[in-house]
């Protein structure tokens, strides 16, 4: 691990308060009237000068930046595809959560555990403990009931929005575990940027080919995207990304699983949106079988 002593000191109680940020962004989503393209665009244009300035005022931070983009061909591929697929949780994200309940959609993206799962087991070939499998069963399951209860919407409003949801999570599985691939070897301000610049990029070509404007959204609109900004890209992703060479990584994805329900508080404080009795039972199961899931699979890694 990385050797940093205030992080090392406060990582731990930093991660959770990324969660906690990190909750804002369905409620501030949900809100916000400009299409997913275009409030992840702003999002990022409104931060990514945040993560410019260490790496550019730092000249070691520089050439490390510098030595990846000319030379380390390989790395850099795989730190932008690590963007893409940030660019696709954010954009199936906000469409989600436009069409379905936060605290459903939360659920749903909370099943990014499933993706690392699966290259666990298929693409590293590592054995993983039984009860981890059948705790994702589990909540695959939860997930599954929650999804059957809006069937008869089938590709249009919360269906949808829940389908949306799920693409978000598996998303989000794959920008971690591609991630995960070189974050402990590239300096932690470098890996942020490239990855957030790529990001960026993915979503002005989006917003481009999808004809989305730029500008003319209402003032609050700005406003929450600036808080997007601000709370959850810069308080919440960029620390999760700072935390992942001082904490381990169970540690992380054991503290994520509190995602839903900071989710599911946060947008019934802020905008009065309450869960259905279903969303509230499948929440409940799915947090319980991820947390045990974290768990196990540790328990696997002897």
């Amino acid at each position: 691990m990385e050797k940093n002593n205030f992080l090392d000191k406060y990582a731990k109680l930093l991660v959770i308060m990324a969660v906690l940020f990190g909750g804002l962004s369905g409620t501030f989503g949900a809100i916000i009237s400009a299409p997913s393209s275009a409030i992840g665009f702003w999002r990022l244009t409104m931060s990514l000068p945040f993560f410019a300035l260490p790496v550019f005022l730092s000249g070691e931070r520089r050439d490390k930046f510098t030595e990846i983009v000319k030379r380390e061909r390989s790395t850099l591929i795989i730190l932008v595809a690590t963007g893409f697929f940030l660019f696709m949780h954010f954009y199936l994200w906000y469409s989600a959560v436009k069409l379905t309940n936060v605290s459903g959609a939360a659920v749903l993206a909370s099943f990014h555990p499933l993706v690392v799962l699966f290259a666990t087991v298929f693409i590293y070939k590592r054995k993983v403990d039984k009860r981890a499998i059948l705790c994702i069963l589990v909540a695959l399951a939860a997930g599954a009931y929650m999804m059957s209860s809006d069937i008869s919407s089938i590709l249009t409003g919360r269906m949808l929005g829940n389908l949306f949801a799920l693409g978000s999570g598996i998303s989000m599985g794959l920008y971690f575990a591609v991630g995960g691939k070189v974050r402990a070897k590239v300096d932690g301000a470098v890996y942020v940027f490239i990855v957030f610049a790529s990001c960026w990029v993915c979503f002005l070509v989006s917003n481009i080919a999808l004809g989305a404007e730029f500008f003319g959204y209402p003032a609050k609109d700005y406003f929450y995207i600036a808080c997007l900004a601000l709370f959850c890209q810069i308080g919440s992703h960029a620390i999760w990304n700072l935390c992942m060479g001082h904490v381990s990584p169970l540690y992380v994805s054991t503290v994520e699983t509190a995602d839903p329900v900071a989710a599911t508080l946060l947008a019934i404080l802020i905008i009065g949106q309450y869960p259905t009795v279903p969303e509230l039972i499948c929440c409940a199961v799915v947090v319980a079988a991820l947390l045990l899931y974290n768990r196990f699979e540790n328990s696997g890694e002897k």
